[in-house]
């Protein structure tokens, strides 16, 4: 089947080699047909035997006549010095179209070429092909130009609905800008294909975007792997694919619902635990540089002894119980349960390669490390805006947040108490093996009506210089380094130092002054370790010295409802942490070991009582001595905790999962309050959840 396509040549160029002339003859290119007829008409002669030779020859792919096209394509195309065709490139929504033209310009015969002042040179054309076209001498402007009847444009109009198409879903998620859901085993999959020696990308600032994975792990091969044979509608959809996929010319976008189903049980404390989360979550773009990501979760749960007293210890002023730490404020549900509903998303704007530009509601994370002592996951979600700048060897990320202070001690006429955060991570790549980054980070409360201060919307700016011409107390600034070196493909090592205060007097005067508040991270990971392809190993040792992330003005720590927005255990805290994870097909497992050394505080802050630096929501004018200060002072605490967990993927398109895990902690404080005393907790627990972020027991 041929379907009538027309060529109209738009524009023409001609490279002008003659020199010294008085006189300008430009001549056409000339088919062997077109010989005989004067110099005037070639250019109607070229124009028609060319028309007729595409009619001849140019056949319409058969998807495009089984979808039913009707569009356009666009060639650009030159006849150089000797007569030769080339096209030079060509615009289509369908490849095959383009292949179809290439191969039409291999079989055009040489000709003629065209001629300046006498001499040959080269003519380019630029010709659009409607698809399906007018016979050959019609022109496509002329037949777009002439002016419809008005039934004719009526008609024509009440036909759009049915003209829009629709086009098979493709995994466009894998190409788009959107961000990656952070989940510690999923990033472990693609983290050795991200960190080999030689590539020129940066690992710190997450979650990563799809696109920008996908150039080094190519999702949509790696899930091939895992699909199942199945034929069926649901058999497709529950093994293999999103629930709802939708695409069009210039918009696509997927729906799914989503569960995180538990059920376990603290035999320890003989408390039977759930989790009852029922969640959707749609995913899409709007053309090539917009797009999106949404996920609403409704929930219940009741958790191990343990965690609900963590839950329970985070409470904010207003009347509800608590927080679930990582997700949200929770309300009372029947008599010893919790409600909470979660809500996340951003959109996603990429104007050119080296921008993106994100609007959300959320979490970041900078490191390589399970923990983070710059920003990570650890808190409830917040609204953020975020530029990720990448060029050269460069990736430079600004984020501006807006957190809350929902203590009862801070409310003001009801109101949780807002505070702004504004950071800077700049990674370099200084070689093939060599990472480091620079980060710099300033917390602000709205105090004095204050709102937002555009003194830190400046992307380069040094904010010590902001903060002090702000007044130091009304900021609380933070600076941090990062490195990270590849010894192999396979194994690489990183580290992270935190500083919340400097004082060189008192870190060399060998007194151990409170303000010596910083913290460091030293960690490794191994791929593939010991020749077992999927197995990763990694260790790490994290130390943070009290009072680091605290401030004298007690709203400006570092954290947010209630929560630390580095470490999970926040400070004055020695940590080992050594984790393997392993996935093979659809089946996976982790293990993790944490061994720590954590310096509590004896009771909750209350006046008179000294402040020993592990809570970063204390008050730092309280503390007990201004030398002499030590990891792990006050309440010091003996902390053991381990995870193991195994399971299988169900839907690798939606990280549908179902597991079952078990839980090993061991807590051990000096002295037991009413809040920290000695306890030992098991909790097994078994379910079926879609991963989307990451949950963290380890407290």
């Amino acid at each position: 089947m041929k379907n009538l396509l027309v060529f109209l040549v738009l524009t023409s160029c001609f490279s002008l080699n003659a020199q010294n002339s008085v006189t300008s003859v430009e001549k056409y290119p000339v088919f062997p047909e077109c010989a005989e007829v004067p110099i005037s008409a070639l250019e109607t002669c070229f124009t028609t035997t060319f028309q007729n030779y595409i009619y001849t020859n140019f056949q319409v792919p058969e998807i495009v006549i089984t979808e039913k096209y009707s569009g356009s394509m666009t060639l650009f195309f030159e006849v150089d010095k000797s007569g030769t065709f080339k096209l030079l490139y060509a615009d289509a929504i369908y490849n095959e179209l383009k292949e179809e033209a290439q191969r039409v310009f291999e079989t055009m015969p040489q000709i003629i070429p065209a001629t300046y002042n006498g001499n040959p040179t080269y003519v380019q054309f630029t010709l659009p092909l409607a698809i399906p076209l007018k016979a050959p001498g019609t022109s496509v402007l002329v037949a777009a130009e002439t002016e419809a009847s008005e039934s004719e444009k009526v008609d024509t109009l009440k036909n759009e609905y049915d003209a829009i198409e629709k086009f098979p879903y493709e995994n466009e998620e894998y190409s788009s800008a959107i961000n990656i859901p952070l989940s510690h085993h999923n990033y472990s999959l693609f983290d050795p294909a991200m960190n080999r020696v030689g590539i020129n990308n940066h690992t710190a600032q997450k979650p990563y975007v799809y696109s920008e994975v996908n150039k080094y792990y190519n999702f949509e091969t790696e899930n091939q792997k895992l699909l199942k044979n199945k034929s069926s509608w649901f058999g497709r959809k529950f093994w293999n694919e999103h629930m709802v996929q939708l695409k069009t010319k210039d918009f696509w976008f997927t729906l799914d619902p989503g569960v995180d189903l538990q059920v376990g049980k603290d035999t320890d404390a003989d408390i039977d635990t759930y989790n009852n989360t029922r969640l959707v979550y749609t995913q899409g773009g709007i053309g090539k540089q917009i797009n999106f990501f949404a996920v609403v979760y409704e929930s219940q749960g009741r958790f191990a002894d343990y965690y609900n007293r963590i839950t329970e210890s985070l409470r904010p002023s207003g009347g509800n119980p608590g927080i679930i730490p990582g997700r949200g404020i929770a309300k009372r549900f029947r008599d010893d349960s919790y409600d909470y509903p979660v809500a996340t998303g951003h959109v996603s704007y990429t104007p050119s390669k080296w921008f993106n530009v994100q609007l959300g509601h959320g979490k970041l994370f900078f490191g390589d490390g399970y923990r983070s002592l710059l920003l990570s996951d650890n808190a409830s979600p917040y609204p953020f805006f975020k530029l990720n700048t990448t060029v050269w060897k460069l990736k430079y990320t600004n984020t501006w947040m807006s957190l809350r202070d929902v203590r009862r001690e801070v409310t003001e006429d009801g109101a949780f108490r807002t505070k702004f955060v504004a950071s800077h991570y700049l990674s370099y790549n200084i070689t093939k093996r060599l990472n480091i980054g620079l980060f710099e980070s300033v917390i602000w409360e709205n105090s004095n009506d204050r709102g937002f201060d555009f003194n830190y919307v400046n992307p380069v700016i040094f904010y010590r210089a902001i903060e002090f011409s702000t007044s130091s107390r009304a900021g609380n600034a933070l600076i941090g380094l990062s490195a990270k070196y590849k010894f192999t493909d396979r194994v690489n090592a990183y580290t992270q130092v935190v500083i919340d205060e400097f004082s060189s007097g008192d870190i060399f005067g060998g007194e151990k002054s409170w303000k010596n508040k910083y913290g460091y991270q030293l960690g490794a990971k191994y791929y593939d370790a010991f020749g077992l392809k999927g197995l990763y190993l990694q260790a790490e040792y994290n130390r943070i010295r009290p009072y680091t992330y605290s401030h004298n003005t007690i709203t400006l720590n570092y954290g947010h409802n209630n929560q630390s927005l580095a470490h999970t255990l926040g400070a004055n805290v020695s940590e080992f942490t050594s984790i393997a994870r392993y996935q093979k097909g659809r089946w996976f497992g982790d293990l993790k070991v944490i061994v720590a050394k954590r310096g509590l505080e004896f009771e909750p802050p209350a006046e008179g009582i000294p402040y020993y630096g592990g809570n970063i929501y204390g008050d730092e004018d309280i503390r007990p001595f201004d030398t002499g200060v030590e990891v792990g002072q006050g309440n010091t605490t003996d902390f053991f905790h381990t995870e193991i967990q195994g399971g299988y993927v169900l839907n690798p398109a939606t990280n549908l999962k179902v597991y079952a895990s078990l839980i090993y902690r061991d807590f051990k404080p000096m002295e037991n309050t009413a809040t920290n005393f000695e306890n030992t907790t098991t909790w097994v627990n078994f379910g079926i959840r879609t991963d989307l972020f990451n949950w963290y027991h380890d407290f």
